[in-house]
Formats: structure tokens, C-alpha cells, sequence
């Protein structure tokens, strides 16, 4: 049954201009018909936005968002936004129609494919990601279901839905990842974050896909699919289709790199390094028959496919962002003849001399064109790849390409022991003949054991984390009468666990037994340090006195105090006092008494009010201590009222 019947708007006109015809496909988003253009008379895809989702201002952001990305986007395997709008509720956009299938309907009926056509799929796709790369955006959202093979044989790449600009937030400000799980780097996984190595991490993907015709991780939920990018690298092709070539392998592995560091920049790196692969391979190894293959595929049958690239010379970075790639059958080289002219007796015989000045002048084209090759190409050498090869087979592999090695070891999470991380140049990339290679050899993850420094004085407990590649944390002190002072109690974390190098670890460190610190607030200086040292303390005498009820010159404060226990070694600091503060008393007579008694409070002092017994007044009529003169800050200031008429 035609599903495409039940669907209200097959039939109907959009924005009186687009008239639906038919029902391509449904999405998570919207929904793309087969349209016609009434004003140019033309057929195109209409997407149009599902209702329960166009009341969402995020969602129709991003929809419309696609057609002004797309838009900028002027190359021939980018599938072209011609139109955006609206009528009523439906937001839709207006694209170019590819009539043919989808890399998914490939894949579904083949299976897998042999690596010629894998390539040959995959560059387009690449050229057009690289377009983007190159504009300023990443798709986010690479997958067989969005490259589309024309029945015409161009291969397209379509639904940029989830493009974003490289230099803006690139995050999912939602807070959920946005993608497809099976294609989804472990960044965006992880850290909802996405520059254009995402785009190249799902390409390696998808490659994996045409080559073994299934996904590289698997699970009965899209939760164990997640962890599975997380913690576990692509696997190698070559393990399910023994048939793929080692540089196959190596190229899907640069791509799908967990670490996002090791992976190619962009589309046009990866590009590069696909054409050097394909360059490396010979005609059996790219005309494979995967086991998953589902019919012929060898070089001789009729349903063979290869993408055949125009202009078929190597072109640079700019021209691999322009050429146009489609999908052909091979066509049967024409026949070679061979005409011969001249002779002898021919009516082509030259004079000698002619014929000396046309060898000359061919000798020196050829010299000419030899040197201009040696300029631009000769003196080059190609770096093969060498990623994931042990240090023995990439030396070997770059002293036969007569390249020179140097060697650096660094510790990897992903990379095993042993393995080469990458190399500088990287593979593809053009270096002199005779020149010098940087490969990074892993050493396997990065360990340190923490020792155990367990009643081990302070200095060399620091000196063995130090050996192991660890740094020395917080140190923190606890009185314990078993453990010698300055030995170590224990560490965090605990000794014989296992962390990263350069990982911080703490001590608790003995202070000794427990002593009473002595008292010395009111003795003089000399006295207290006296005292104090005999007990087993330093003493430090503060830089600032302050003012109390101790004799000047005598101990105001001490640090810690009488009440709190020490350890012999400990540091007392002492506050000297520089005596009484004096402060002068103001003058309250004849003032009502709460103003009085404010007036004295806030200049430090307590007050004490005196009233008569009989007919008390409410004006002052003496004070304690005369307006004028000085009394202690904080003593007592007794005021007295004037008694009534009798």
C-alpha cells in the first residue's frame, strides 16, 4: 500500500508555488516530499518541519539555520537549498531533488563494498565536508542516510540540519547531544563539544561501514553503543574483511582516533590521505571482494562501481574542493592505433639539419620539463603512513621510502605500547627527499605507583613521590604518640594504587605527642620566650601591639593559646601591649540623661546613672570624671541627676 495516500499534504500546494507530489522519506525532524516549483516549472525536495515541532523556536532556529548554511555552500556535492519558508504551521525548505538512493540503500543491498568504490564514495563526500570545513562549518551529522548517489552517478551530501559554525558555541546548548549515536565521536559524547575532527571521526565510520558492510560497535542500546566510543577503538577492518589492505586500516584509525588531537584536521587532510592510500594500493587490493559482499563485485563484473573524479589529475587543496565526483560504470578503453609517418623515400623525410635542430630543441623541453619536475615534485617524497604500526615497521617502511627516522616517546591512553601515535609530517603530506621524519611511539598508558612512605621522615617521603613521576600535595600535621614527629601517617592516594604521572599526593604528617602550651599573657617578653623555649617552642613577637590592660610592654595576646595543645617545634606568636588606650571624656553636664549616656557609649566608655531618691530631674547635674580629662577606654563614667523643688 502507498503510504504516500495517507499523508494530508501529498496533493496540496505550499506557499502557493510548491505543489507535493510524493513522500520521499520521514525523519526525526520533518518530513521530505517530491515537489514541483509551479513558477519554474522544475521538481525539487520539499523538507518540510513535523507540527509537533514547529512550535519550537529552538527547532525552527535550526531548521532555518540549514538553509542559510547550505546555501553558502556552492558545490557540486553539496546537495543546494534553493528556498525557506512558511505557510501556517508548516515550515519547510525547498532543495535540490537527487533522484537515485542513499549510501544506507546501497549498503543494504550489497552489504560491503570493495575498497575502489569505497573510496570512490567516500572522496566526494569528503570534498564536499572539506567545502564546509574550509566555510566554516561542520555537519555534526555524517552518515550513510545523508549522502545521497544520484541516478546520474554524482554523489552528494545532504541534511546539514545540525550545521554549526566552527567559531561559535559549539556545544549542544540543550544539554543533549545532538547526532547520530553509531557516528558520534567521543567528544560530542562526552563533552557535547564538535569542531570539524567530529565530521572526520564519522567518516572514518562510515568508511569502516562501506568496507565490512556493518557498523564497528554494536549494542542492544544506544547506552552500550555510547560507552563502546567512549572506551574502545574502531577496530581494524581488515578483522572482519581479512581482504583490506593495511593502509586501509590505518586510514580509518587516523579518522576515528579517540584522542581528537590525532585525528586529521578537517575533510581536506583526510581527503589527502585518502587519495595517498588509494595512490599506495595496488588494482587487486582495491578491487577486493569483501566476504560481506552481497553480489560480484570484482573487477570484471557488469555491476562493478567507481567514482570517477574530474579532472582525474592530482588537484590542490583548492581544486579538491571543487572538482565535481560522480558515481559511473567503467567504460571500455578505446582502441590504441598506431600511425607511423615518414620514411624512407616518404614524402616526410627532413634535411639533416632539420633534424638535428628538432632533437635538440625535444632534449631541451624534456631537460626542462625534468628540472621543473625536480623543482615541484622530484626532490619530494610522499610520508607513507605508518600509524598504529609497531616502531620497527614504520622505521622500515620510511628508511625504504629513503626518509630519515627520529623516534619520541610519549604515554597514550589509546595508541598500545609499542605502536607509532603519529608522525610529523603526517602521512600524504610532501617532504624532501633524505628528510627527517618525527614519529611518536607509545609507551602505553601513563602509571606511577604510589610509594609507600608510611613512617617515612617528610624530606624523603617527598624525595620517593618525586621518583615516581608524582608531585607532593597538601601536607597536614595530627598529634599521635606511636609515630615520631615529622614521620608520615598515611598518604592520599594510598600507597601501591596506581595513577597519571604528575598526579598530586598528600600526607598527614606526626606532630608527637600533645603538649600544654603555657600561659605567658601578662609576663613580660623576655619572660615568655623564656618559657615557652624551655618548653620546646619558637616564639615569634608580632609586628603590630595593641592596646589592652597588660602593662605596656608586656604580653597583650598570644597565638595559639593556654587552652589549645602544641607540639615541641611548634611556632607561639605574641601580641605585645602598648598598655591602656586613654580616651578624653566628654563633657554631659546639663544634658538630658539618655543623650548623656549616648554621648559617653559611643565614645567608649560604660555609664553609670545616679538619680535622687526624692524628686529626681532628668537633666545631668555632675559627672565622675570631669569633661576634658582622659580616663581608660572602657571604664565606667557615673553620671548624677539634679533632684526636683522641694
Amino acid at each position: 500500500m502507498d503510504t504516500t495516500l495517507q499523508d494530508p499534504l501529498v496533493g496540496q500546494e505550499l506557499d502557493g508555488r510548491y505543489r507535493i507530489e510524493a513522500r520521499i522519506a520521514v525523519g526525526g525532524m520533518a518530513t521530505v516530499y517530491r515537489a514541483v516549483d509551479t513558477r519554474l516549472d522544475r521538481v525539487l525536495a520539499l523538507k518540510v518541519m513535523h507540527q509537533s515541532l514547529a512550535s519550537d523556536a529552538a527547532f525552527v532556529e535550526r531548521f532555518i539555520r540549514e538553509a542559510k548554511s547550505v546555501a553558502r555552500l556552492a558545490h557540486a556535492n553539496v546537495v543546494a537549498v534553493y528556498d525557506q519558508g512558511a505557510d501556517g504551521s508548516h515550515v519547510y525548505l525547498a532543495m535540490e531533488y537527487v533522484s537515485g538512493c542513499t549510501l544506507r540503500d546501497v549498503l543494504r543491498g550489497r552489504g560491503a563494498l570493495h575498497p575502489r568504490a569505497a573510496l570512490d564514495i567516500l572522496e566526494p563526500v569528503l570534498a564536499a565536508l572539506g567545502a564546509a570545513h574550509r566555510a566554516g562549518f561542520v555537519h555534526r551529522d555524517m552518515k550513510p542516510e545523508n549522502v545521497l548517489i544520484g541516478d546520474d552517478g554524482r554523489v552528494k551530501v545532504a541534511d546539514f540540519g545540525l550545521v554549526r559554525a566552527v567559531d561559535t558555541n559549539t556545544s549542544a546548548s540543550t544539554g543533549s547531544v545532538l547526532g547520530t549515536v553509531s557516528y558520534l565521536a567521543p567528544e560530542q559524547i562526552e563533552h557535547g563539544t564538535a569542531d570539524t575532527r567530529a565530521d572526520v571521526y564519522a567518516c572514518g565510520v562510515v568508511l569502516y561501514e562501506m568496507l565490512t558492510g556493518a557498523k564497528p560497535h554494536g549494542g542492544s542500546t544506544p547506552a552500550q553503543v555510547l560507552y563502546q566510543h567512549l572506551n574502545e577503538d574502531v577496530p581494524p577492518p581488515s578483522a572482519l574483511a581479512p581482504g583490506v589492505a593495511p593502509e586501509l586500516d590505518a586510514l580509518v584509525a587516523s579518522a576515528t582516533a579517540r584522542a581528537v588531537e590525532a585525528r586529521p584536521a578537517d575533510a581536506v587532510a583526510l581527503l589527502s590521505a585518502s587519495r595517498a592510500v588509494r595512490a599506495a594500493l595496488t588494482d587487486d587490493q582495491l578491487d577486493a571482494v569483501p566476504p560481506q559482499a552481497k553480489e560480484d563485485l570484482s573487477a570484471g563484473s557488469e555491476n562493478r562501481t567507481a567514482v570517477v573524479p574530474r579532472p582525474s589529475a592530482a588537484p590542490d587543496d583548492q581544486d579538491q574542493l571543487n572538482h565535481t565526483s560522480r558515481l559511473e560504470l567503467p567504460q571500455e578503453p578505446p582502441r590504441q592505433e598506431r600511425h607511423r609517418r615518414g620514411g624512407r623515400g616518404g614524402r616526410g623525410r627532413l634535411p639533416r639539419r632539420g633534424i638535428v635542430t628538432i632533437a635538440a630543441a625535444v632534449l631541451l623541453a624534456i631537460a626542462l620539463g625534468v628540472g621543473v619536475w625536480y623543482i615541484s615534485v622530484g626532490q619530494f617524497t610522499e610520508v607513507p603512513p605508518v600509524l598504529r604500526k609497531t616502531q620497527a615497521e614504520a622505521e622500515k617502511k620510511l628508511h625504504g621510502a629513503g626518509l630519515d627516522v627520529k623516534v619520541v616517546n610519549e604515554f597514550s591512553d589509546v595508541i598500545p605500547k609499542g605502536k607509532v601515535i603519529g608522525s610529523k609530517p603526517g602521512p600524504g603530506e610532501r617532504i624532501r627527499d633524505t628528510g627527517t621524519v618525527t614519529i611518536r611511539v607509545s609507551q602505553g598508558r601513563p602509571r606511577a605507583e604510589v610509594p609507600n612512605v608510611v613512617g617515612m621522615p617528610l624530606a624523603e617521603a617527598k624525595r620517593k613521590i618525586a621518583d615516581q613521576g608524582l608531585t607532593v600535595g597538601k601536607v597536614t600535621g595530627r598529634f599521635s604518640s606511636e609515630t615520631a614527629q615529622g614521620s608520615v601517617l598515611s598518604t592520599s592516594p594510598a600507597p601501591d594504587s596506581v595513577r597519571r604521572p604528575e598526579t598530586p599526593v598528600s600526607m598527614v604528617v606526626s606532630k608527637g605527642r600533645p603538649v600544654d602550651i603555657p600561659d605567658v599573657v601578662g609576663d613580660s617578653v623576655d619572660e615568655a620566650r623564656s618559657t615557652l623555649e624551655d618548653e620546646g617552642f619558637k616564639v615569634k613577637i608580632a609586628e603590630r601591639q595593641v592596646f589592652s590592660e597588660e602593662d605596656k610592654g608586656s604580653v597583650a595576646e598570644q597565638s595559639p593559646s593556654a587552652d589549645d595543645e602544641g607540639a615541641k617545634g611548634d611556632t607561639v606568636t605574641l601580641t605585645v601591649s602598648k598598655g591602656v588606650q586613654m580616651v578624653e571624656v566628654p563633657d554631659v553636664t546639663g544634658m538630658n540623661v539618655d543623650d548623656a549616656k549616648a554621648e559617653l557609649e559611643d565614645a567608649g566608655f560604660e555609664v553609670d546613672v545616679e538619680k535622687a531618691l526624692l524628686f529626681p530631674g532628668d537633666k545631668v547635674q555632675d559627672q565622675s570624671v570631669e569633661g576634658g580629662d582622659e580616663a581608660p577606654k572602657g571604664s565606667t563614667i557615673t553620671i548624677r541627676t539634679k533632684g526636683g523643688v522641694f
